[in-house]
């Protein structure tokens, strides 16, 4: 048996693009991109509508991306009828059916990969990594917002 080595930006890099293979092969089974899907679940968690501009900080936060490249994948969303402009204010966006169906299939399948990639890791492992990924993540966040 092997030693695990200790956490550092490569085991993270390579825990986090290992799933995400497994993910852009749902997403492409059903023809959308990481960064169309990850605009979905924002306007899913948003609610009923969100803002334009609302929606595309909230895609770049996550993503850590260009505001081109949200602005980009609301716009495809939009014109594959996933999401659509609310007829009382067309500067708020909401999910199409069609939409919020593709967001539950996809989010479906993604919870049976990482039923299969958590299974058997105790608990109290688990939260010791979401504890300091979490700090990794909020401390990186603030060096991103340091002038």
């Amino acid at each position: 048996m092997t030693t695990a080595p200790a956490v550092d930006a490569r085991v993270i890099a390579l825990a986090h693009h290992a799933p995400r293979a497994l993910l852009e092969g749902v997403l492409a089974r059903h023809g959308i991109t990481f960064h169309q899907s990850v605009t979905l679940r924002a306007a899913v968690v948003a609610g009923d509508s969100v803002g334009r501009d609302d929606l595309v900080d909230e895609v770049t936060g996550a993503l850590k991306t260009d505001e081109s490249v949200a602005r980009g994948a609301i716009e495809e969303l939009t014109a594959a009828r996933l999401l659509e402009p609310t007829p009382a204010d067309p500067s708020r966006l909401r999910l199409t059916d069609p939409g919020r169906d593709l967001y539950e299939r996809t989010s479906a399948q993604s919870a049976e990969i990482a039923a299969r990639l958590y299974a058997g890791i105790p608990e109290q492992d688990l939260a010791t990594a979401g504890r300091v990924l979490t700090l990794i993540t909020d401390r990186a966040n603030t060096e991103l917002h340091q002038p």
